[in-house]
């Protein structure tokens, strides 16, 4: 696979699948992806620097309250905005990225090296997510902690997000209820359910949906919508994944994807 770098080694010189994972293969994985742990010791260092320049405990909560609370508006906005335009495929600069973002993930939602955002899309994000409100409401301290927030609530939805893909079946009604929703989004209908920890969002915007409200089930949730017949006008991402996806993942492997030959 393209986004897979061929000089890693250890557990991640192997490709992972979350419908063949065990939970503890699952914890072994998380703790050990660089992005993990790129979110875990920059927070760290937010924190530390935090105390040691004597911040305002008031300006921190505020800004770290706020990081908290505007995180799913966020990541909705991203998700169904964003993530699922149709606009980014048109253009060459934007093809890579948003392959790598979000189609990789739907063409084959199970596959666990592309569940995890890389770091050069989401640090970013976060920062002008969490930076400036932090600042506004706290200052400088408002500001670190937010950050510090915003990479801590990354880890959270990624492990989330994770839980919601693996062979597992939560014992904790919250958590079923998640993942039935979120497996709704890549199963059956990708135009509603964006939310990942929560869905109020969906809710709000009326694009929240159980199984049963929709009963036809998209034609477009593996692809996103780039089809055969946009691939023959803007080529770039089938050009970088090898066809159009096309079908179950796990009835595709083997047999090719249109555009094959």
């Amino acid at each position: 696979m393209s986004h897979m770098s061929s000089h890693r080694t250890g557990i991640w010189s192997r490709q992972h699948y979350l419908d063949r994972m065990t939970l503890r293969e699952l914890v072994v994985a998380y703790f050990q992806h660089y992005a993990i742990q790129a979110y875990l010791g920059l927070s760290a260092l937010l924190l530390v620097a935090l105390i040691r320049l004597g911040g305002d405990p008031l300006g921190s909560l505020l800004g770290a309250g706020a990081a908290i609370l505007v995180y799913p508006l966020a990541w909705y906005a991203i998700h169904r905005f964003l993530l699922h335009s149709r606009w980014a495929w048109k253009y060459p600069f934007l093809a890579a990225t948003w392959k790598r973002v979000h189609y990789d993930h739907h063409q084959d939602p199970n596959h666990l090296e592309v569940l995890f955002g890389a770091l050069r899309t989401t640090l970013p994000t976060i920062l002008l997510l969490t930076a400036p409100v932090g600042w506004v409401l706290g200052g400088l301290s408002g500001a670190l902690a937010g950050v510090a927030a915003g990479l801590l609530m990354t880890c959270i939805y990624e492990f989330t997000h994770c839980i919601q893909h693996l062979a597992y079946k939560p014992r904790n009604r919250w958590l079923v209820a998640l993942k039935r929703r979120h497996m709704a989004h890549h199963f059956h209908d990708e135009t509603g359910n964006f939310g990942i920890m929560a869905f109020w969002p969906d809710r709000l915007f009326g694009t929240f949906y159980e199984r049963p409200d929709r009963p036809d089930k998209s034609p477009h949730v593996f692809n996103l919508g780039y089809t055969d017949e946009v691939a023959a006008r803007y080529p770039w991402v089938a050009r970088l994944s090898g066809g159009v996806a096309r079908g179950h993942p796990r009835q595709r492997a083997g047999q090719g994807r249109a555009g094959d030959a």
